[in-house]
C-alpha cells in the first residue's frame, strides 16, 4: 500500500513537472496513468514510458519536452541520465511556464529550465543512494517509485538471466527472509497465562507463604519451528534451472535451522552437508562433484522411494513439510512414482510441488510423472522467478496447525490367489 501510496505522488509530480515546462497536463490524467500501470509489464521501461506518453500527453509538439523530462525523472541510476541533457546547449533548455514562478523560495535560474529539473533529480536520486533519508522540496519520502533493475529481475524467468543477472539475482535471494510456520511440541514452558496449571512450581512457590498457594503457575504448549525437507530434481531437463535452485536451497538452509536437502537424477544424494556453513561457490564446486547423475536421466519414482525406505524415517519427524523440485518428466514407472508420492504424502506434514514451467501461462501438466504425482499434491507453484520465491517463502510462513484437505487413497491388501469375494 506505501508503495502504491509512493507512485500516486510521484506521478502527481511529475505530471506538476510537465506542467511547468509549459505541458497542459492535469491531475485526472495523471491518476490515469497511475491506473494503467496495473494493466503493463512494470519491469519493461519502454511499456512504462509509452504508459507514460499516452496518458499525460495530448499534443505532438510536447513529445520532446516528455521524452527529456522522463529520463530525467524516471530512471535508476544517474549515470543513465541522457548525455543530450548534460551539454548544456541552449536548444536542449526547456523553458519553464511562468504560472508557477513563485513556487520556488531559491535557486530561480535553477527552477526555470530543464537541466535545473534535472540537477535537482540528480541531487534527490543521489541522497537515496547514500540512504541520506532527505525528503524532497515536494514533501516525498526516500522511497519513492524509479524503474529499477530489481524489479525487471524479480519478474524475469531463471533460464533467462545473463551471468551478471545471475549475480544479482543470487545476491537478491540471499535477502528474503525464510521463516516455516510453527508447530505443537508436547513439551510445556512457564506462562503467566498459560492454559495449564503447573502444580509443581505452585507447591515448591507456595514455602515461600507458609505452604499456602497465594499464586498459581501456569504452563503453555511449547512451539517450534517445522522441520523442512528438500528434494531436488537435478537431470537434463532441468539444466536451465538447476544451478539457480541449489543456490535458493543454499540460501533456505543456511536461513532456517532444520532443513534437510536432497538432489536426484537417476538416485537420490543427500547433500545437507554439502550446503551447511560453506561459501556458495564452494558449495556448489563439492555438489557438482558429488552428484554422479548430474544432467542426465531421470527417475523420480526410484528416487522417491529410496527416500521413503531410507530416509523417511530420519527427516520427516514431528510434521515435517517437503518440497519437491521438478518439472515432472520422467523416464520411470509412473505406478511405481504414483505409489511413492502417496506414501510421501501420508509421512509428510504438507506436500508441496514446485514446477520452473509452472510459470508460463501456456503450460499444462500433462506428461506422465505430473499425472501421477498430482492427485498426491497439496501446493503446486512455480519456481521460475524471483516473485515465485517471495510467494513461496509467504506460503511458508502461514502454514498453521491445519491440514490441507486431502483425497486420500485407501491402501487395501491385495487378494489371496485363490480365494473368493464375498
Amino acid at each position: 500500500m506505501t508503495t502504491a501510496m509512493n507512485f500516486a505522488q510521484r506521478a502527481l509530480t511529475f505530471a506538476r513537472l510537465l506542467r511547468r515546462a509549459g505541458v497542459k497536463t492535469t491531475t485526472g490524467q495523471a491518476m490515469d496513468f497511475v491506473r494503467a500501470i496495473e494493466h503493463i509489464d512494470i519491469g519493461s521501461r519502454e511499456e512504462f514510458r509509452e504508459a507514460a506518453r499516452a496518458c499525460l500527453i495530448t499534443h505532438r509538439e510536447d513529445i520532446p519536452v516528455f521524452e527529456q523530462l522522463f529520463d530525467a525523472f524516471w530512471r535508476a541510476k544517474p549515470e543513465y541520465v541522457d548525455g543530450s541533457l548534460e551539454s548544456g546547449r541552449p536548444d536542449d533548455m526547456v523553458k519553464l511556464a511562468p504560472e508557477d514562478e513563485g513556487e520556488e523560495g531559491e535557486g530561480e535560474a535553477d527552477g526555470r529550465t530543464l537541466e535545473g529539473i534535472q540537477g535537482r533529480r540528480l541531487e534527490f536520486v543521489e541522497a537515496l543512494d547514500e540512504g541520506e533519508g532527505e525528503e524532497s522540496e515536494e514533501g516525498e519520502g526516500s522511497e519513492a517509485f524509479s524503474y529499477s533493475a530489481a524489479e525487471v529481475l524479480r519478474e524475469k524467468d531463471f533460464a533467462d538471466l545473463t551471468e551478471e543477472e545471475l549475480q544479482q539475482t543470487r545476491h537478491l535471494m540471499e535477502q528474503l527472509t525464510w521463516q516455516i510456520g510453527q508447530r505443537r511440541s508436547r513439551r510445556k514452558v512457564a506462562s503467566p497465562k498459560g492454559r495449564f496449571i503447573d502444580p509443581r512450581r505452585t507447591m515448591r512457590r507456595s514455602l515461600q507463604t507458609g505452604g499456602v498457594p497465594l499464586t498459581i503457575s501456569r504452563r503453555q504448549t511449547k512451539t517450534k519451528p517445522r522441520q523442512l525437507v528438500v528434494i531436488c530434481d537435478v537431470s537434463g531437463s532441468m539444466d536451465r534451472y538447476s544451478r539457480i535452485l541449489l543456490q535458493f536451497i543454499y540460501a533456505v538452509e543456511n536461513g532456517m535451522a532444520k532443513v534437510e536437502s536432497f538432489v536426484f537424477g537417476t538416485r537420490l544424494t543427500r547433500i545437507t552437508r554439502l550446503l551447511k556453513h560453506r561459501s556458495i561457490d564452494e558449495a556448489m564446486e563439492r555438489v557438482a562433484r558429488e552428484v554422479q547423475d548430474w544432467s542426465g536421466g531421470t527417475r523420480i519414482g526410484q528416487s522417491l522411494q529410496t527416500f521413503n525406505t531410507q530416509w523417511a524415517r530420519r527427516v520427516l519427524r514431528n510434521g515435517a513439510v517437503v518440497l519437491i523440485i521438478s518439472d515432472g518428466w520422467d523416464r520411470g514407472d509412473p505406478e511405481l512414482l504414483a505409489r511413492e508420492m502417496a506414501r510421501l504424502q501420508r509421512s509428510s506434514y504438507r506436500l508441496i510441488w514446485l514446477n520452473p514451467l509452472l510459470g508460463s501461462p501456456r503450460y499444462e501438466p500433462l506428461t506422465r510423472g505430473m499425472q501421477a504425482a498430482l492427485p498426491y499434491i497439496d501446493d503446486f507453484m512455480p519456481v521460475h522467478n524471483l516473485a515465485s520465491l517471495e510467494a513461496l517463502a509467504e506460503h511458508l510462513s502461514k502454514i498453521d496447525d491445519h491440514r490441507p484437505v486431502r483425497r486420500q487413497h485407501p491402501v487395501l491388501p491385495a487378494p489371496v490367489p485363490g480365494s473368493r469375494a464375498a
